[in-house]
């Protein structure tokens, strides 16, 4: 059976990989995808973009699955398109692709169905924002409404530059945040101390299963210091995530979300991302939705799935209570992934440097690709700001992360940064 994957990260990356393991898939088709999937003699790379048009070769190719790893596709209603042409296709619908598309919306839908998360304001005017920061003064978060890349969050320690955060996304916008009907708005939050953890669950809008914990490390540098990014890294399980959390999670967060979306009249089909903060206590509050797999999370996770992708999509997107009875299973060994970045990243990375040095793949450790591409001579080039995640098993955190490392080691382009310290909360504990 033919399966298409519509997305060109390093998420993409593996979900396709992953669903080539299964012996129902004869052919994996990623759109547009990038080096790595270029590369891969099990994946087939689609010069597609626009929804109709993929709908027009889905429909023509006789694909049985389509899956969406990335926010914008779905934002723009991509499963409607699909959905209206009666093709089979795994994720959320437009409606219910704004717990993620607009911060503004899922701050109300929380408030409105008693969802753990920060305080919370949301302002058009630049004004209003600067009156409403000076009132409640540093720390505070300050998010853009709207996509950004998982740039568009601004955890600001001091009163300046939550003023600064202001004036850059409703002012300059040079996060290039995509912006809702409403324009340009910011989401002012209230500080919330703690430990973050990904947590993540696939829902059949009624049904859902969750798959293993994660934590990802945002900042750019070492310690957790320097600018926010889309991810420099990701290891699973998460250690803070003990039972206890994990049952809060489901029960006070991810349970009503999905009844709360369903009594709202758009229910959720597809991968729910609960970014959790894990307070001293161990009470979880929710910090974001997004409605995909988080990038990097997903390659730790589905290094660490035994089961197979194929089938659990599939029957996800058999209708409403199909996954009820769902069991998945899991590798034992920790999963790490070190992304490597652009020269410039996260704010201006520069592309068409050219990358040497990539180990061979192996079962239990894979250099996954994101920002990759070939250029005319056929040499694998930079293309994006976060380029390779070097990802690697091991028995536990540590082995897992000195494995990862080790995997990195000979890999090289102009500019390249990486943390040296992805999964030191798990090690130090």
């Amino acid at each position: 059976m033919k399966v298409l994957v519509v997305g060109s990260g390093g998420r993409e990356h593996a979900i396709a990989w992953k669903l080539a393991q299964s012996p129902k898939v004869s052919q994996v088709f990623v759109a547009p995808g990038n080096g790595g999937t270029l590369r891969d003699t099990n994946l087939k790379n689609l010069a597609l973009s626009d929804p109709h048009e993929l709908a027009d070769w889905a429909e023509q190719n006789k694909v049985v699955l389509t899956v969406v790893g990335p926010e914008a596709p779905l934002a723009a209603g991509i499963v409607d398109i699909f959905r209206g042409r009666g093709l089979r296709i795994f994720g959320p619908t437009k409606a219910a692709a704004q717990l993620e598309s607009s911060k503004a919306f899922a701050k109300d839908f929380m408030q409105r169905h008693g969802i753990p998360t920060a305080r919370y304001a949301v302002f058009g005017d630049a004004d209003a924002a600067h009156a409403y920061v000076a009132e409640q003064g540093a720390p505070i978060v300050i998010k853009a409404d709207g996509l950004a890349a998982g740039k568009g969050v601004v955890v600001a320690m001091t009163l300046d530059e939550a003023h600064a955060a202001i004036d850059m996304i409703l002012r300059d916008n040079v996060l290039g945040v995509t912006h809702n009907v409403e324009g340009a708005r910011v989401v002012i939050e209230q500080f919330l101390q703690g430990e973050e953890a990904s947590f993540i669950v696939i829902s059949d809008g009624k049904e859902v299963v969750a798959l293993a914990t994660s934590q990802d490390h945002k900042r750019l540098l070492d310690g957790d210091e320097g600018p926010n990014t889309g991810g420099m890294g990701a290891y699973s399980p998460a250690p803070v995530v003990t039972p206890n959390v994990h049952a809060k999670a489901m029960h006070e967060i991810v349970l009503p979300t999905i009844a709360g979306m369903a009594k709202d009249g758009i229910p959720f089909t597809g991968f729910l991302y609960a970014g959790l903060m894990i307070d001293a206590e161990g009470r979880p509050y929710t910090i974001e939705f997004n409605a995909r797999l988080g990038d990097p999370e997903t390659q730790p996770i589905l290094m660490r799935l035994k089961s197979d992708l194929f089938e659990l999509l599939m029957a996800a997107t058999e209708g409403q209570g199909a996954l009820k009875d769902v069991e998945l299973q899991w590798d034992r060994r920790a999963a790490l992934g070190v992304v490597l970045a652009a020269h410039g990243y996260p704010l201006q990375p520069r592309k068409g440097d050219g990358i040497d040095g990539l180990p061979p793949d192996q079962d239990d450790a894979m250099v996954f690709h994101a920002g990759t591409a070939a250029n005319g001579e056929g040499q694998l080039v930079t293309s994006g700001g976060r380029v390779l995640c070097a990802t690697a098993l091991g028995e536990s955190v540590r082995v897992a992360q000195q494995r990862a490392y080790e995997l990195l080691e000979p890999i090289r382009f102009d500019g390249m940064q990486l943390r040296r310290d992805i999964g030191h909360r798990a090690v130090r504990r």
